[in-house]
């Protein structure tokens, strides 16, 4: 029974408790009461995994002027360096909170400009955009989108952009769809690596996504948008090949 019991654990990644390890029992066949599966559970220190505790990234409850949305889900661009999209997301450790901003280029999904922080000031959103704009030439239409939250919607960052040549754009409030692209990147991250690993310092957390983004997601992940290539390496093709952007 105690090895059924770790099978069905196992397979929901730590995710059940014992009434659903119980309930999956049952199906299999196994009549078995679900006090035995707690005990047993218990006994043996298998326990599911606590929901990490919710965390609010963006205040758009502010008096900064907001810019309004232009590319409009209209997440396909023909070039480099014409959208930039950016987010905020935060990661629990077990020293508290660690909070990672990026800055993604809509033509080839690459990261460009990412900082992590222990909070989520605007200057946190400014080193993402400094590295953006460290390996980036911007055009000179090149519009920045991003939610309506304070860092973004600051004076400080909307002259910041200023100085670039940068429009800014920002989505509808409480609307996550407008930026579904970086909410896509996020939830990657985390079913990918944040879910799979027990990274319990703001340090090891920072290697790890380094790591992730620099060397794998840049370089090596396949995206079914970029034909099963990887955003380096849709890029590469694209300077080759202009027509691949089209």
């Amino acid at each position: 029974m105690l090895k059924e019991i770790r099978g069905i654990y196992q397979k929901s990644r730590g995710l059940y408790g014992s009434p659903r390890v119980h309930a999956e029992l049952k199906k299999r066949g196994i009549s078995v009461g679900r006090k035995r599966v707690a005990r047993l559970m218990a006994d043996n220190d298998i326990r599911a995994r606590r929901r990490k505790p919710y965390c609010r990234t963006t205040d758009s409850s502010h008096g900064f002027e907001v810019a309004p949305n232009l590319i409009k889900r209209s997440f396909r661009v023909d070039r480099a360096n014409s959208v930039w999209v950016s987010d905020i997301t935060y990661v629990w450790t077990h020293e508290g909170y660690l909070y990672l901003a990026v800055i993604i280029d809509l033509f080839s999904r690459m990261v460009i400009g990412w900082a992590m922080e222990e909070h989520m000031r605007t200057e946190l959103v400014l080193k993402a955009l400094d590295m953006a704009l460290t390996r980036r030439i911007p055009s000179p239409s090149l519009i920045h989108h991003s939610d309506r939250g304070s860092q973004y919607a600051s004076a400080a960052y909307r002259e910041a952009l200023k100085r670039a040549g940068i429009e800014c754009s920002m989505s509808k409030r409480g609307d996550c769809f407008d930026n579904a692209v970086v909410e896509s990147f996020f939830s990657t991250l985390k079913k990918e690596l944040l879910y799979l690993c027990n990274l319990k310092t703001r340090e090891s957390v920072k290697i790890a996504i380094h790591d992730y983004i620099e060397a794998y997601y840049n370089r090596k992940r396949s995206h079914s948008y970029l034909g099963y290539l990887s955003p380096a390496d849709f890029e590469r093709l694209a300077k080759e090949k202009p027509t691949v952007a089209a």
